[in-house]
């Protein structure tokens, strides 16, 4: 019969105890059953006599935006989901047995509500289609998500050939070099005796990207301003 008319007490009450050992309505993922079922809903569910359909209601809200893209024949409506007998009727005299509705409570309660699960011999072909359809873009998602390229950020430092070095000089030249993962920092100059300063700068580098070798290599190349080049610190960002 699935679902109830969602305006009524029994009809919230079916899905607080459908939503209880499960995170969809159908399958393992949002679908178009989840869609149905959620626009038939005109607010919230109560947390305090619903919490199981109110914490399914908040999670399907995150998927808003994708209603109309995800999964599953959106023609339904929200009654040709759910379970086959209620567990709660309007009619007393309808009621199930309720040594029969505790057993199958207990069931529920044993059943698998991993993302994926496992295959049931008693899911229909569209639950196993969502699940297929899931898994794919899951899957596809992961494999095109880009790695961050890892960075370092190394300090050097810059040695002039005496104190007559025109230090400006130098680190406008050695700020000329431009290389690709290659981004210039802060820099200072830090006494070493006898008048003379060493400059010391911060560059952040892509270790894929930039040899540091290389690198020392081109600043070495201002011959007449640069006597060496040391590497003082580095750092994984």
């Amino acid at each position: 019969m699935g679902f109830l008319d969602f305006v009524n007490d029994a009809g919230l009450s079916t899905l607080d105890s459908w939503t209880r050992t499960r995170s969809y309505i159908v399958g393992y993922g949002p679908s178009q059953a989840d869609v149905s079922c959620f626009k038939a809903i005109k607010s919230p569910p109560d947390v305090t006599k619903y919490p199981h359909a109110y914490r399914w209601y908040k999670h399907v809200t995150s998927y808003e935006s994708e209603f109309s893209s995800l999964p599953g024949d959106p023609s339904k409506g929200y009654d040709a989901y759910g379970p086959e007998t209620s567990g709660v009727t309007i009619n007393p005299k309808n009621a199930p047995d309720t040594a029969a509705a505790e057993e199958e409570g207990k069931e529920e309660e044993e059943d698998d509500d991993d993302l994926f699960g496992s295959d049931d011999e008693s899911e229909d072909e569209e639950a196993k289609k969502i699940k297929e359809a899931n898994l794919a873009a899951y899957k596809k998602k992961k494999e095109g998500k880009p790695k961050p390229a890892a960075k370092s950020i190394v300090t050097l430092e810059v040695k002039p050939w005496d104190d007559g070095t025109d230090m400006a000089l130098l680190e406008a030249n050695m700020r000329t070099i431009e290389m690709d993962g290659l981004v210039w920092g802060a820099s200072k100059l830090v006494p070493v005796g006898y008048g003379i300063n060493k400059l010391q700068v911060n560059v952040v580098v892509e270790d894929q990207k930039v040899s540091i070798d290389d690198l020392q290599a081109r600043i070495e190349g201002d011959e007449d301003q640069v006597q060496s080049t040391d590497v003082a610190a580095m750092q994984k960002l």
